[in-house]
C-alpha cells in the first residue's frame, strides 16, 4: 500500500487510519516507488498488486506518485504481472489515465457496495463516478484487465447484488467481479447484518458468469486481491 498511512476519506468498512492533510505522515515519500520495487524484486515476485489509501489532499490524487511506482516495479521485473487497484481519484479520468498510462496488466477499483448503502458504508463516495472510472479505464486501455469488487453481509439484498454485477458489466465494462463477506475489523466500523451462506455465493457466480464476465470469484473469503494472481491467469486464458 502506498502514498502514506493515512486516509482522508472514512469509509464504514474501513479500519485504515484516518488523518487531517498537514501532519508529517502525509508527506510523499519520493523514495517509495523505487522501495516498492526493490523490495518486490528481492522478493521474487511474479505478481504485484499496488493499492493505496485515498489522498484526495493532493491536486493528482497521488496518480502520478502511483504510475511512478507501477514504472518502477515493471523496470524491476519485467516478467511479473502488475496490478493497480486504485482509489475513484475524485472521478478525475485524466489521473486515472496517467496510471493507466504506466502500464499495469490489471486495473481494479472497488464498487464496494450497492448504491443505496453508499450513505452509510461510503459516504464521501460516488456509485456512478466508480462505474464512470471503470468504464474508462477500459476504453482507455483496452488490453488491460479491468477488475471490481464488493462486499456482502451489510445489508444488500440478493436483489442488490445482482443490479451492482449487471452496473459492473454493462455499465463498467469490467472484466472480472470479486464478491466476498464483510468481516467487521474493529468495534468502530459497521456491524456485519449477515453471514452469507456459500450456496449464495455459487448463485450470484453463475448469474455473473451468465452476464458475460470472464471470471467471477465469489466466497465467504474472497477478497479483491484474494489469488489475484490465479484470479488474472483465468480471465485472461478466457479472452483467447
Amino acid at each position: 500500500m502506498i502514498l502514506g498511512n493515512l486516509c482522508t476519506r472514512g469509509c464504514g468498512f474501513c479500519s485504515v487510519p484516518k488523518g487531517l492533510p498537514g501532519k508529517h505522515e502525509f508527506e510523499l515519500d519520493p523514495a517509495e516507488p523505487a522501495n516498492v520495487a526493490r523490495q518486490a524484486a528481492a522478493m521474487g515476485l511474479r505478481y504485484v498488486v499496488i493499492t493505496s489509501v485515498n489522498r484526495d489532499d493532493l491536486p493528482d490524487g497521488g496518480s502520478r506518485h502511483f504510475a511512478a511506482t507501477i514504472r518502477a516495479v515493471r523496470e524491476s521485473l519485467p516478467a511479473a504481472t502488475v496490478e493497480a487497484l486504485t482509489p475513484d481519484f475524485q472521478g478525475d479520468l485524466s489521473a486515472v489515465a496517467c496510471v493507466l498510462d504506466a502500464g499495469p496488466h490489471v486495473f481494479n477499483h472497488n464498487i464496494e457496495t450497492a448504491p443505496r448503502l453508499y450513505p452509510r458504508v461510503r459516504p464521501q463516495a460516488n456509485y456512478q463516478q466508480s462505474l464512470d472510472v471503470l468504464r474508462f479505464a477500459k476504453q482507455h486501455r483496452p488490453g488491460a484487465i479491468v477488475k471490481s469488487g464488493f462486499m456482502v453481509g451489510l445489508g444488500e439484498t440478493g436483489d442488490d447484488v445482482r443490479a451492482v454485477l449487471r452496473d459492473l458489466r454493462e455499465r463498467g465494462h469490467a472484466d472480472v467481479a470479486t464478491i466476498g463477506q464483510y468481516l467487521q475489523p474493529t468495534r468502530r466500523n459497521l456491524p456485519v447484518m449477515k453471514y452469507v451462506p456459500p450456496a449464495e455465493f455459487d448463485e450470484w457466480r453463475r448469474f455473473g458468469e451468465s452476464l458475460g464476465f470472464r471470471m467471477v470469484f465469489s466466497g465467504p473469503f474472497v477478497r479483491s486481491s484474494y489469488m489475484a494472481d490465479l484470479v488474472a491467469h483465468e480471465a485472461g486464458r478466457a479472452s483467447e
